[in-house]
């Protein structure tokens, strides 16, 4: 156990120091509580308190809450591009910057504030759980808000910039896209006829798997390439391979599937609860996560 300790202790010595004192940096153990207990609440505690009482009336909050992130997803988008991709990075191999400049120190707040959001953004699951939207936490949505955190944790603590960032930035600008929408879905009825674009979100989604994808796999085609984190790169290309297969399922399920429904079929499925719903939609059972 002293060696697992030792071997702990060398490896965490390895982190980048410039993000030690940020809030939720100082441990993976905290990082990975939360987590652990999220997962808890919106699968077990939450649904177990929530059974005998009625769904919260959360609409206020939700509007508030998704324009909010709408706000900080677009704060975010600026500072990835002031702080690299629009001042100096090639948008091919970049190295992260270690040193104490400004647009390096920059960067190295703007990859915590990412990795912050993600645990903001966990609010989500716990709001389906209050509404009793049980149904829409599906394994696509909690594999979305518990490991891809866990994994952009590790992303700031040891290289937060450079090459690596790109996904974070692409996914910051859909999530401008998508909680815009969901906030005027939970603004109510009066907003729907501003949401027929509800389609173009998930093809926005699989496009984003897609560029980074192809952004990531110009690592494997260069003859050297002096990015500092080469198991970072790997993970990008999985999750997003991963990402890419999930989502397409969806598609199918939702608007290829689904279409083929009777008209009559489809009255009675909205009446059931497939249709839109704020955080999340819901098509012929099937359900999108953000």
């Amino acid at each position: 156990m002293e060696g697992i300790v030792t071997m702990y202790q060398d490896f965490m010595k390895k982190a980048d120091p410039r993000i030690a004192d940020y809030p939720l940096m100082q441990s993976p153990f905290l990082v990975m509580g939360i987590l652990l207990a999220y997962v808890y609440f919106v699968l077990s505690l939450g649904p177990r308190l929530m059974a005998n009482r009625k769904p919260l009336n959360l609409k206020k909050f939700m509007v508030l809450y998704n324009f909010f992130l709408v706000g900080l997803s677009l704060y975010i988008v600026y500072e990835f591009l002031m702080a690299g991709w629009l001042t100096g990075y090639t948008w091919r191999c970049d190295p992260v910057d270690f040193s104490q400049d400004p647009k390096a120190l920059r960067m190295v707040s703007v990859a915590w504030l990412f990795v912050f959001s993600k645990f903001i953004e966990l609010t989500d699951t716990v709001i389906f759980v209050l509404r009793k939207k049980n149904e829409q936490v599906t394994f696509l949505h909690l594999f979305h808000h518990s490991v891809l955190p866990w994994s952009w944790w590790w992303g700031a603590k040891f290289g937060p910039g450079g090459m690596g960032s790109f996904h974070a930035m692409i996914n910051s600008m859909v999530h401008v896209v998508m909680y815009f929408y969901y906030g005027l879905s939970a603004a109510g009825p009066a907003f729907q006829k501003y949401l027929w674009w509800k389609k173009h979100i998930t093809a926005i989604q699989l496009a984003q798997f897609v560029i980074v994808s192809v952004h990531i796999s110009q690592y494997y085609f260069m003859p050297s390439c002096q990015y500092q984190f080469p198991i970072f790169i790997h993970l990008i290309w999985i999750y997003g391979t991963i990402f890419f297969i999930l989502f397409s399922n969806f598609w199918y399920q939702s608007y290829t599937k689904g279409k083929r429904l009777p008209r009559v079929a489809q009255q009675a499925a909205q009446h059931n609860g497939s249709s839109i719903h704020e955080n999340g939609t819901v098509t012929n059972g099937k359900v999108k996560a953000n």
